[in-house]
């Protein structure tokens, strides 16, 4: 194998290798199930050594070995958020402090790993997104953790393509004539779109990339809109302490923290739960806000993404769908309907919306122009988000197909061409 193309996304990671004209993704096997996407997600479990390293495990071992020693482990997902981030400096894992680029580096070596790779191919085609999440993304800070991690797995010939570029060059090889189209690649942490004019001629595909636009607002914001609805206000989302016989609002920051998962891994710092504390000690809600440290301290990301995670899968075919967290003596029960949860999510969409918008602005181009529209990336599979292109275009120029693959399979076609670097970003 001399290349490799490597979709390392907020929420899945997918490796997959030039085959001829095709692209094979790897497979990984654990406790007889098969994973062709894995979680980003990254355990640090305490090693039993003194003064060893942490022991990192990444995906679906990650998840069992918090699940089995929460008290030993120290569990992120979605830490690809933290890339463009200039606040986030390092951070602290037992003893050990990591930063951006460490943790990438110790993910994508548990997954060559688990991949059963002696090493990685020198040449690789990395995805990338259109623009980076945070509120203010540092795009050369991100590229420079990206090439400080990837140098320290080995790689000699990096290529970084657009995600949505990449997701383009996998559907360009089923087009018969010349097109324009539309790529929206929706994901966890970003959506990316991409405008780009396929020609055909002579057995070869070339292209021209049109426009490109992005925002740092996907899958991950509506499951932070359910938890902000439905979980943040029996544990004090709405309640008061008093200082210096003032009544003040329990400050909203602790609960954004909790309700984002980048940023809920980040919460277990002592002086951050010495704060809650201190909050409830004078409050009303007393028993609430114990209840949101007790939370964080039993480390509930995981168990808390899975309740969301389901309950959001479960409304892309149902109306309605049960929905049960139960921990740390918090029960939380009810039902969640697509209305609601759509209304929650309106004001996400419609930045979307005009994200996507504006590729075609900037492409020059109305939505008659455009002979494709491909919609790739798990939150492709929301209703309301596929209205807003079926709102934009013709249903029958709408495609999907291989949402959580089609990336990594282009990367690798990408990586495994002639001129890789032509697709570079």
């Amino acid at each position: 194998m001399q290349a490799i193309g490597i979709d390392f996304g907020t929420t899945n990671t997918v490796l997959a290798f030039p085959e001829g004209s095709d692209a094979r993704v790897q497979a990984f096997e654990r406790d007889g199930e098969r994973h062709e996407a894995l979680r980003t997600t990254l355990s640090f479990r305490r090693n039993p050594l003194a003064g060893g390293q942490p022991l990192a495990e990444a995906g679906p071992w990650a998840i069992q070995d918090f699940i089995d020693l929460p008290e030993e482990t120290r569990f992120l997902q979605s830490f690809k958020s933290f890339a463009a981030s200039v606040s986030f400096s390092d951070t602290a894992v037992f003893t050990t402090r990591y930063r951006f680029e460490d943790l990438m580096a110790a993910y994508l070596a548990r997954v060559k790993a688990h991949a059963g790779l002696a090493q990685f191919p020198k040449r690789l085609a990395i995805g990338r997104p259109v623009t980076f999440a945070g509120s203010k993304p540092d795009d050369a800070l991100a590229q420079r953790r990206y090439a400080a991690a990837l140098a320290a797995l080995g790689f000699e010939q990096v290529n970084y393509v657009l995600e949505p570029v990449a997701a383009a060059y996998f559907y360009a090889q089923r087009l018969v004539r010349d097109a324009v189209i539309l790529v929206a690649d929706l994901g966890g942490g970003t959506s990316d779109f991409s405008v780009l004019r396929f020609r055909k001629a002579n057995g070869r595909t070339a292209a021209e990339a049109l426009a490109h636009s992005g925002i740092g607002i996907a899958g991950d914001n509506f499951d932070f809109r359910i938890i902000d609805h439905v979980v943040s206000p029996r544990l004090g989302k709405r309640a008061t302490y008093v200082s210096w016989g003032k009544e003040l609002p329990v400050p909203k920051h602790y609960f954004a923290s909790f309700s984002r998962w980048n940023e809920l891994c980040l919460m277990r710092r002592p002086e951050v739960l010495r704060e809650l504390r201190e909050l409830a000690r004078s409050s009303s809600s007393q028993e609430q806000l114990l209840s949101l440290v007790d939370l964080i301290e039993g480390g509930v990301s995981y168990e808390l993404y899975r309740t969301v995670s389901q309950a959001k899968a479960a409304l892309t075919e149902h109306e309605v769908v049960p929905f049960r967290f139960r921990m740390s003596g918090v029960d939380i029960s009810g039902r969640l309907n697509r209305s609601s949860f759509e209304r929650w999510i309106a004001p996400d969409l419609e930045k979307i919306g005009a994200t996507a918008d504006a590729a075609l602005s900037k492409a020059g181009l109305a939505a008659k122009d455009i002979d494709r529209v491909f919609l790739t990336g798990g939150t492709s599979f929301v209703p309301a988000v596929r209205r807003l292109f079926e709102q934009r275009f013709p249903a029958e120029k709408i495609d999907t197909g291989e949402q959580l693959l089609s990336i990594a399979k282009g990367l690798a076609l990408i990586a495994g061409s002639a001129e890789p670097e032509a697709w570079a970003a």
